[in-house]
């Protein structure tokens, strides 16, 4: 059972509707005690950081949720703002993120060219897996093209260190599509957006093995 956290970041519908498609048993979660089951999670989200934050603090659920992931170790996917949360800090606000992830998240810069590419980054993107074998390891489509996805964004997050990136992609500047440490993943795309890569993401997701324990302190 996987249990998306729903504290008031977004409309979920649409990703229980992709999860329900594929046949994925999934529930919205809005109480500690809708956590307790679940031996998977994902954090969606849309909006500001410090709201997020905020939000989260205020749905009561953030005991629980840390409890499940940094002891547990139960199996993590942030989608969007939801995979900025995961870091410690964010250039859009001030609040503290929750920290699971040594990384940041910062807004676009091009510098003063005035041909610069728009923000906030909308549209579709092809995204290259960091290493063989991670959740962004979908292989190739029938013409031999890899994952693409869809994002909305002006922020994206950079990671401490090199090994927790996943997935990269470009806008202007390269950055960091997806993360992973240990058993927490996180993408900055929209995989109930994402039409057939995005049904292949959250079914590996929906099928990662137990994981274990986070990597060394951060």
């Amino acid at each position: 059972m996987i249990a998306v956290i729903d504290a008031g970041l977004g409309n979920i519908g649409s990703l229980l509707n992709m999860l329900d498609h594929l046949g994925i048993a999934a529930r919205a979660a809005r109480t500690p005690a809708e956590l307790a089951n679940a031996d998977r999670l994902i954090l969606p989200g849309v909006g500001a950081f410090d709201h997020g934050m905020a939000r989260l603090h205020a749905s009561g659920l953030l005991p629980t949720l840390e409890e499940r992931v940094l002891r547990e170790h139960i199996p993590v996917l942030g989608i969007c703002l939801g995979m900025q949360l995961l870091g410690h800090s964010s250039e859009e606000g001030a609040s503290a993120g929750l920290g699971w992830v040594p990384a940041r998240t910062i807004r676009f810069d091009f510098g003063p060219d005035p041909k610069r590419l728009r923000i906030p980054h909308m549209g579709w993107n092809d995204v290259r897996p960091a290493a063989p074998g991670n959740l962004l390891d979908l292989g190739l489509d029938d013409l031999g093209f890899g994952p693409r996805f869809y994002f909305v964004h002006s922020y994206h997050v950079v990671c401490d260190h090199a090994e927790d990136v996943a997935g990269i992609t470009e806008h202007g500047i390269r950055f960091t599509a997806a993360l992973q440490r240990g058993h927490i993943h996180g993408v900055q795309f929209h995989p109930e957006k994402s039409h057939r890569w995005g049904k292949l993401l959250l079914a590996r997701f929906a099928a990662l093995p137990s994981a274990p324990a986070l990597p060394a302190a951060i």
